[in-house]
């Protein structure tokens, strides 16, 4: 089997790339929303933070193309990792393909002095059996979510909105389109690294590290993959501490679809409902802003009990579980 490295300049590579994911992402879960040729060319070159991942494709000796590897080595946290996940072409599930891109995976990290592997599958009989046979541990599960707003009811967001407010007179919500201003950055980074506080069950990870440079990374990535970041900060009026935030992210190739990317509340302005007014504030300025979003995707742990009921209140509703597994090298 050859593997050679996918360049985001190889126009009929990525979207042969694009077209064997859709494949089997139709046969394993078929509500996900899968990326364009456009995207993925730019998820290489920029990635979430200007720390773009690899990707490799695998074609048999008659050519065809069986199969594909990403790999992402973290920067900022976690640089004893390297994170990869496999995707097979329905026609190819013997396991070999599977077995060929998993070992050179494990000689790539083992390349760049790595020493654990983190993969990431559907919740399948035959990944969790590929993972056990390759000496994977299951840690964690995650579930994929969508949001339906052509079927959301409206007056329950606003009712969602307006018992949050009542219960958190003492904030202010701030919208923010693209880049944070100067003078809030700084204070927004206890802010985002609130995430660290969201279950990992038994995920060996270190927490989030962020930066001023990390969030204008972010900023740059974003924007010139084409998505429009729209961020909603609260804000306690005395203080002017900044209390939490929600991020969500809108593709400009396909404006009707959007991105959860981040929800956090401080630990000290816990017990607010700020969940609440930042998810509900942030659709009623959504819905203003970008009327013909349809979908927002949303990512959580399985466990995070908290912000799925939120979320259930807001039609979110599932579309996939996903598995993550480590191994030591």
């Amino acid at each position: 089997m050859d593997i050679t490295r996918l360049s985001p300049d190889d126009e009929a590579g990525v979207a042969a790339a694009v077209a064997l994911k859709t494949a089997a992402a139709k046969l394993d879960c078929p509500d996900l929303v899968m990326g364009t040729p456009k995207g993925l060319a730019n998820a290489l070159r920029y990635g979430w933070d200007l720390n773009p991942g690899l990707e490799y494709l695998a074609h048999d000796s008659d050519g065809t193309l069986v199969g594909s590897v990403g790999l992402h080595f973290p920067k900022y946290e976690n640089t004893d990792q390297v994170w990869f996940d496999v995707w097979v072409h329905p026609d190819h599930r013997d396991g070999k393909v599977w077995a060929e891109l998993t070992a050179f995976a494990e000689a790539e990290a083992v390349g760049a002095g790595r020493t654990m592997m983190g993969l990431n599958t559907f919740d399948t009989p035959q990944d969790i059996a590929h993972a056990a046979e390759h000496g994977y541990e299951q840690k964690a599960v995650e579930v994929n979510r969508k949001q339906d707003l052509a079927g959301l009811d409206w007056s329950l967001v606003q009712s969602l909105y307006d018992g949050a407010v009542a219960k958190s007179a003492e904030y202010e919500l701030l919208r923010i389109k693209g880049s944070l201003p100067d003078d809030l950055v700084e204070d927004m980074i206890a802010v985002a690294e609130s995430i660290n506080d969201a279950p990992t069950d038994d995920l060996e990870i270190e927490d989030d590290v962020h930066s001023v440079e990390r969030f204008r990374a972010y900023e740059e990535a974003q924007a010139k993959s084409d998505n429009t970041i729209y961020r909603l900060v609260a804000r306690q009026k005395e203080t002017g501490a900044l209390a939490g935030h929600t991020v969500i992210a809108v593709e400009r190739e396909r404006p009707e679809q959007g991105w959860q990317h981040d929800t956090a509340v401080s630990r000290d302005h816990r017990g607010h409902r700020l969940g609440a007014l930042l998810k509900a504030g942030m659709l009623l300025w959504l819905r203003e802003e970008e009327p013909q979003l349809a979908r927002v995707d949303t990512w959580n742990a399985e466990s995070n009990n908290h912000m799925i009921g939120i979320n259930e209140q807001l039609n979110y509703t599932i579309v996939g579980r996903f598995l993550d597994f480590q191994k030591k090298l």
